[in-house]
């Protein structure tokens, strides 16, 4: 898997889940909250399955890279 998904985006997908899931456990938004995995997952390992599919990348050339 190469890096896709790079700097602001990384953040962004990072603090979204995040908040998701705190919101998910603590029951504030019930239990479709826990879609937040999905954007936290993919920000951590800094790879989109979606962004594969579609050729998209958000990272420099240089870090998308193996």
């Amino acid at each position: 898997m190469k890096v896709n998904v790079g700097g602001i985006d990384k953040i962004i997908r990072i603090v979204i889940g995040a908040l998701l899931l705190i919101l998910a456990a603590t029951g504030t938004l019930g239990v479709w909250a826990w879609i937040g995995i999905v954007p936290l997952a993919t920000g951590l390992m800094g790879w989109c399955p979606a962004y594969a599919l579609f050729g998209i990348r958000t990272c420099s050339t240089k870090q998308g890279k193996e």
